[in-house]
């Protein structure tokens, strides 16, 4: 097999929002060659809905970028509080391996609580979370991945965190994302 580049990625991130009085999210796709920016993607997903894969898909589908991306980056596995990604329907629908990155291992213990007892389609979205099993840690990160393997997904994150644990793609998204929702950037992705 030949080895994969993944030279064209794109990465999610959402802005920050009032999970109480905010209907939606803005998410934002940083689109990368290499270690350039080449575009911009945005959307908005609702807040602890449902919609995310189908709008990261859209996003992705209807872009100028399309044909050129190999490679999904996410910036944990739901956007918009609790509104769950499916990465292997994300993955089958755009035919590009995905893979979430994050700084630390999930709290999965409050994570199913919080679903199970208080979001609406909390079963269905904690078996997405399940499905996928824990995040592994990789090159100073955890993952969860589908599509690409472990030694892939490693050379993936020590070409593209150049700046921080977190790859360039993610951390540009979560840049512009702030920027959106606060009118300016601030923390670390």
């Amino acid at each position: 097999m030949a080895r994969r580049k993944f030279s064209h990625v794109v990465g999610f991130d959402d802005g920050s929002f009032d999970k109480y009085g905010q209907a939606t999210v803005p998410v934002v796709g940083a689109v990368f060659s290499g270690l350039r920016l080449e575009g911009v993607l945005c959307g908005r997903v609702r807040t602890d809905g449902a919609n995310a894969t189908r709008v990261l898909t859209e996003m992705v589908a209807s872009s100028k970028f399309a044909a050129q991306l190999q490679l999904v980056l996410l910036q944990g596995i739901a956007l918009g509080g609790f509104n769950v990604i499916d990465l292997h329907g994300l993955h089958e629908s755009l035919g590009l391996p995905v893979m979430v990155v994050a700084r630390r291992q999930p709290r999965l213990d409050r994570i199913r609580r919080a679903l199970l007892t208080r979001v609406p389609g909390g079963v269905r979205k904690w078996a997405l979370i399940e499905k996928l099993g824990p995040m592994e840690p990789v090159a100073g990160v955890y993952v969860q991945r589908v599509g690409l393997t472990r030694e892939e997904a490693e050379r993936v994150i020590r070409r593209l965190a150049v700046n921080a644990n977190i790859p360039e793609p993610l951390r540009t998204a979560h840049l512009i994302a702030g920027g959106i929702a606060r009118g300016q950037s601030r923390g670390r992705p």
